[in-house]
């Protein structure tokens, strides 16, 4: 066997000892389902006429409903800069999803509200994420949806506490 057959061979062969280690298989699982729920759902909500920025910038806003939220903690929030949030509330705004308000206390605070419209669309997002989790859970019995939940919330801390160190 010729130097690269046998450099290439043992590259191959490193990477599937890594791949083999279950600790990476499920760091790979765990974004690879993330992916495709989230390409199915893009596909599912494409007929409400929203894209996956301000679907997901809706789901953020509604766990601010009551007090509203200002654009740079939604910007915080979804990891995206000031400009990029800014242009996607004005293309909610314009399509009647939210609305911004001036701030009760601070006047130079304009705060986003979701409208009726915005509502009636969380709530068929709602209705296509209940169908769509039917869809993945098929097959999945109760006590492994429970031990893949508790898997999930452990890595999340672990994954919290690591952030708080750095």
């Amino acid at each position: 066997m010729n130097q690269m057959a046998t450099a290439s061979k043992t590259k191959a062969e490193s990477i599937r000892r890594v791949a083999a280690q279950p600790y990476l298989k499920i760091n790979f699982l765990v974004r690879d389902v993330a992916r495709m729920y989230r390409t199915l759902f893009d596909q599912k909500v494409k007929e409400l006429g929203i894209t996956r920025a301000q679907w997901s910038a809706l789901a953020t806003l509604s766990r601010h409903e009551v007090e509203g939220t200002i654009q740079s903690d939604l910007a915080r929030e979804l990891e995206v800069g000031k400009v990029t949030i800014g242009g996607l509330i004005d293309r909610l705004e314009a399509s009647g999803i939210v609305m911004r308000r001036s701030d009760e206390a601070d006047r130079r605070i304009r705060r986003v509200f979701i409208t009726q419209k915005g509502y009636d669309v969380i709530e068929q997002m709602q209705s296509i994420g209940q169908d769509l989790s039917s869809l993945i859970m098929t097959n999945i019995q109760l006590d492994q949806i429970r031990i893949a939940e508790n898997v999930l919330h452990e890595m999340k801390g672990n994954l919290r506490q690591a952030l708080k160190a750095e």
